[in-house]
């Protein structure tokens, strides 16, 4: 996967005569069935997960030789860079995110998630009507755009929600 998503991004930066680097990005990754989750990451952010026994986040984000610096899909040692966490249990709940949010979603002092964050992202999530579920979408567009998140940070800010629905 990996290794398709490389070629990907460096096929797109020869199609369009630009440097691979204008394509640097972070890669997080979950599949989940009945069977088990599989979590990968190269790079910072995020992916918090329940697995049947409350939040986690399995994978701590990677940080770069310097502050403010990480590593990337397009990165020459990305592949041995890959950090995966498997598990035999489906994921509940998952949220993915980049770095712009990772000061808002995790307690920085353990690495662990500050669940208060997610909450009512999922409560929401799981009381919602498909009415509301289309909505949520702009709702959150205008959450990460916000004044109080603007406010703690000035870098990229995306969030994937899911749960798993039976």
């Amino acid at each position: 996967m990996v290794l398709t998503i490389r070629q990907r991004l460096f096929a797109e930066a020869e199609a369009k005569e630009l440097a691979v680097r204008d394509f640097a990005c972070t890669f997080l990754g979950l599949i989940s069935s009945p069977d088990g989750t599989l979590i990968m990451q190269i790079g910072d952010g995020g992916v918090v997960v329940d697995l049947g026994h409350g939040l986690q986040l399995p994978l701590t984000p990677m940080a770069g030789e310097y502050a403010n610096m990480t590593h990337f899909i397009t990165d020459e040692d990305a592949v041995s860079r890959l950090e995966t966490f498997t598990s035999t249990g489906r994921a509940h709940k998952v949220a993915a995110f980049t770095d712009g949010i990772q000061r808002l979603a995790l307690n920085m002092l353990d690495n662990s998630p500050h669940v208060p964050f997610f909450t009512p992202f999922f409560n929401g999530l799981a009381a919602a009507t498909q009415e509301q579920l289309d909505l949520l979408p702009e709702l959150l567009k205008q959450f990460l755009s916000s004044p109080a998140v603007n406010e703690r940070t000035d870098d990229d800010k995306t969030l994937a929600l899911a749960l798993w629905a039976e």
